[in-house]
């Protein structure tokens, strides 16, 4: 058996988003299938249509996503018919030696995730005529209808809105634990986090909640740099170098405690700028992609004199399964602004004017609204 969605598909690099009726297989077992109420609209799935991020298409778009669960398949455990989730972009098996060890983030059963087909190797979706497609890191949230495995659904509180808990299940947990993991910023830092958007803004938070004494938001854009302001950093400035007089003025001028790079598309000479921004035994956190020409610049004499850290970051190095319910207990005790997030909600037709609007630098973070 199977039941009809309709979603946004991207089907060639440099397309536009086409949104279509597909079909949806019933779930298998251990997987479920999610009835989606509402989608980030992340600037990992615009990579898919610039080629950033290499991925096999066409594929469904979408990863953060909030809904219901309406259908479980054989074996499932973990979750009901009616309980509400949001979508674990990174799955979390619970067994594999990473999982086992806190670190879900790089479970295993993450590897091949770029063909959007589940671990049997084959797809949920299918257009019309039966052609298989995959899902965006095997979720397809810009979709209104979707099956997965019930490992990358999470439980939440039935209480929290869709439009605020899909955020959690990318944007914000990766900028969050970008500062507060990845960085590791304590209090009486000095925090630079480089590109405030749908990421970036919330390192901005997570550095302000672990203690920061500065927190330092640079982006080019005023709107970002203005609402960096109101979500918890000190100071903002329009590039690395506009900040360093301060940030050099605020550490007897040995730079920078830490450093996270949080841009929408990451070049070497970026990171190397965020690298010569930190003092001694600093830390750089680098969350975003970008192509691996011409390299990173820095010095190995630096690197090594200056005991400096340089270090990748994934999904802000949290553990889905405790982290979004956490992080969505900080936002209903206060500690954690997500309302503020959203500059505006989309209708599933309106996703190219989403997109539009991001490369315009309208949008701290779009949210698209689904109809059922």
């Amino acid at each position: 058996m199977s039941t009809t969605a309709r979603g946004a598909v991207i089907h060639e690099v440099g397309g536009k988003w086409e949104v279509d009726d597909l079909v949806l297989a019933e779930p298998g077992p251990g997987e479920v299938r999610i009835k989606v109420m509402a989608s980030g609209l992340c600037h990992s799935d615009d990579h898919l249509v610039t080629g950033d991020i290499p991925n096999m298409l066409p594929l469904v778009g979408g990863h953060e996503g909030a809904g219901v669960i309406d259908a479980v398949g054989p074996g499932v455990t973990r979750l009901a018919v009616g309980d509400h989730v949001a979508t674990a972009y990174l799955p979390a098996c619970g067994t594999c030696a990473w999982c086992a060890q806190g670190m879900q983030y790089i479970c295993d059963t993450g590897a091949g995730m770029e063909a959007g087909f589940m671990l049997d190797g084959t797809a949920r979706f299918a257009t019309q005529s039966g052609r298989p497609i995959g899902a965006m890191q095997r979720l397809g949230t810009f979709a209104n209808y979707l099956v997965t495995s019930q490992a990358q659904a999470v439980k939440i509180d039935a209480d929290i809105p869709f439009d605020v808990a899909c955020l959690v299940s990318c944007g914000v947990a990766t900028g969050w634990g970008s500062t507060v993991n990845g960085a590791g910023v304590r209090p009486r830092d000095t925090t630079l986090v480089v590109g405030v958007g749908g990421v970036g803004i919330n390192a901005v938070q997570g550095a302000h909640h672990a203690g920061a004494a500065h927190v330092v938001a640079v982006d080019p854009v005023a709107f970002k740099r203005e609402r960096a302001l109101e979500l918890g950093a000190t100071h903002a400035y329009a590039s690395i170098d506009e900040a360093m007089p301060f940030v050099r003025s605020v550490t007897n001028g040995q730079g920078a405690d830490n450093a996270v790079v949080t841009v929408g598309v990451v070049d070497g000479q970026l990171i190397a700028d965020a690298f010569g921004a930190v003092r001694k035994e600093g830390t750089v956190a680098v969350v975003s992609i970008g192509q691996n020409a011409p390299g990173i610049p820095i010095s190995p004499l630096e690197l090594v004199v200056y005991a400096k850290h340089l270090r990748g970051v994934l999904f802000g190095n949290c553990n889905p399964t405790r982290d979004i319910p956490a992080l969505l207990d900080y936002y209903k005790s206060g500690r954690l602004k997500l309302d503020e997030l959203i500059t505006r909600r989309y209708a599933l037709d309106q996703v190219n004017d989403a997109y539009a609007d991001l490369h315009a630098g309208l949008n701290l973070r779009g949210v698209l609204i689904h109809e059922h």
